[in-house]
């Protein structure tokens, strides 16, 4: 997994003498295998980029449904990446011990279309060509060259060094026993037999599997590609089926432990894929795999989504409540979730909590402006072209519906809200999981410490979540999905700026890594210090200054990334 100098050198983005020119010099500050426990950069690309049809074909957007058909998603590559700032928390129902899997606080494995690589920060003696970034900064939009604090990520790493090879990037390779042990052990979660799962030598038996796992197995033997990793307390989990022509992007926020997390990157995909067979596609019973066209009703995709959340959390939270006495603290874990569903040009949104979904709108022609005016405009304003859009809707206590809604839940507790947090606890108004903000029961069962004030039986907070479809237009250029991490320092302007102005100087860059980059320096900033410096403390300890983030950018261009298929 790890890799050797001979491939990094070659690695880093610029024209061939300026990358010809620094191999030597590269070589000599980078020569230990690489760290994953920080983060990871990844990237998907399409098998047949050739194949994709016009997304945008069809000139009738305004239906409330469309027609499943071999158009193919309106995507060429996704770019993403995730960043720890929390330390690696066992699974409070780990009954063994789980080894090398639980020392890091970052990880990642996929299916062989996906591509990654650990962030590794660009080491404090490189030359500053390297520290810096290839291409310097153009006049008004950036003042000074590029300053990058992370080697290339693995978009920019094919387009620079030839095609993506297994020795240079980290692709999936089939787990050993032990990681099939961890796997399964994981899955204890979800079956409701609890602790009578395990044999008598403390593994799982061979008649440990489900419906479920069975639906997985199925799904996995079709043209599907897949990718999940953690950071922290955050997952990400990334499902492409080619052959449906869907997108599943799941970013789940973690926070008071991993269980939650965990769970949902265990089973939401799951239940939800049962809920929308035969609403997004249906399937011949006498001829398998072989798709037949249906009306496709987006409230009923949406249903679907949110039927799926609802059955996940529930059995969660009865797990946890079988479990009270032997782990109360499950009733302390919970967690935000943001999901993506895509088909063709119909994007379908899911989120509970405060991570985001924004687009990169190219904003209409004003056509009252005069043409001196318009022509102006446009070269001050030619590297930020896109606006924002946010598809979803924040839930926490800086939403003034959200804490009247709290308030008029509870007209008998003062303090339903305080110091701008639900029952001083959280700041999030809905969330999957935290049943002691949900049940005066589960509050009693954990410790004394982290107990509210519990009035009434009415629960503070719900998993109800809000859902939307947008369909793409040839205006929408890009879609950035997020953990709040990222929001605590761009706004969604700032963001979705901040991905245009990269991508026009670095057109093979990767810009969820970058985003990354410039969240860790932001915090760095605001804390007085230089980037190397805050990723010198521990983590855990650099939890004080950033979150947990794990970021996908969608490009619908089809112009960025093109050099990197």
């Amino acid at each position: 997994m790890g890799n050797g100098v001979g491939n990094l050198k070659h690695c880093f983005a610029g024209d061939g003498g300026e990358v010809s020119r620094r191999r030597h010099e590269i070589a000599v500050y980078i020569s230990d295998p690489m760290d994953e426990g920080l983060g990871h950069s990844f990237c998907y690309v399409r098998p047949d980029p050739s194949s994709k049809t016009n997304p945008f074909s069809s000139s009738d957007d305004s239906c409330s449904s469309t027609t499943s058909s071999s158009i193919t998603t309106a995507f060429l590559t996704i770019s993403g990446a995730s960043i720890s700032a929390n330390t690696s928390t066992p699974l409070s129902t780990a009954l063994v011990d789980l080894g090398p899997y639980m020392e890091k606080a970052a990880a990642f494995e996929s299916s062989p279309f996906f591509s990654s690589i650990p962030l590794q920060p660009i080491p404090r003696s490189s030359i500053s060509s390297v520290r810096s970034g290839p291409v310097p900064g153009i006049s008004g939009v950036i003042s000074g060259p590029v300053e990058r604090g992370f080697l290339s990520g693995p978009i920019e790493r094919s387009f620079t060094s030839g095609p993506l090879d297994n020795h240079e990037l980290h692709r999936f390779k089939p787990k050993s026993k032990k990681s099939k042990l961890v796997r399964n052990f994981k899955k204890l979660m979800s079956n409701s037999n609890g602790g009578n799962c395990l044999s008598s030598e403390g593994s799982f038996g061979n008649d440990v599997i489900d419906e479920e796992d069975e639906g997985i197995e199925s799904l996995m033997a079709e043209n599907v590609q897949w990718a999940q990793g953690k950071a922290g307390e955050d997952r990400v989990h990334v499902v492409i089926s080619e052959e449906h022509g869907l997108i599943f992007v799941g970013i789940y926020d973690g926070f008071n432990g991993p269980d939650a997390t965990d769970f949902l990157l265990q089973n939401l995909y799951t239940n939800v894929f049962k809920e929308l067979k035969g609403v997004l596609w249906n399937e011949r019973p006498e001829t398998k795999n072989t798709t037949v066209p249906l009306v496709i009703n987006h409230c009923d995709v949406l249903k679907g989504l949110s039927e799926g959340l609802r059955k996940t959390e529930m059995s969660y939270l009865e797990i946890s409540d079988l479990m009270l006495k032997e782990n109360p603290e499950l009733a302390l874990m919970g967690s935000c979730v943001l999901v993506m569903l895509m088909k063709g040009t119909d994007v379908y949104l899911m989120n509970v909590g405060d991570s985001r979904a924004v687009l990169g709108q190219k904003q209409e022609c004003d056509h009252s402006i005069a043409k001196e005016e318009a022509l102006y405009k446009a070269l001050s304003d030619r590297k930020h072209n896109l606006h924002p859009l946010q598809l979803t809707l924040d839930h926490s206590t800086s939403v003034t519906e959200e804490v009247v809604r709290i308030k008029k839940e509870h007209p008998d507790d003062a303090c339903a809200i305080k110091n701008d947090r639900v029952k001083g606890s959280l700041k999030v108004t809905r969330a999957f999981g935290t049943g002691f903000l949900k049940n005066p029961k589960w509050n009693d069962a954990i410790l004394e410490a982290f107990q509210i004030e519990y009035v009434g039986t009415s629960p503070y907070i719900n998993c109800i979540p809000s859902v939307q479809h947008h369909r793409l237009s040839p205006r929408d250029k890009l879609l950035i999905l997020s953990s709040d991490g990222l929001f605590q320092y761009f706004t969604n302007e700032e963001a979705v700026s901040e991905v245009e102005t990269f991508m026009s100087i670095f057109p093979d860059g990767d810009p969820a890594q970058h985003l990354i980059e410039q969240v860790i320096f932001k915090a760095a900033n605001k804390a007085g210090m230089n980037f190397h410096e805050l990723l010198d403390i521990p983590q855990g300890q650099r939890r004080m200054y950033h979150d947990d983030v794990c970021i996908i950018v969608i490009s619908f261009d089809g112009r960025i990334w093109q050099s990197s298929i």
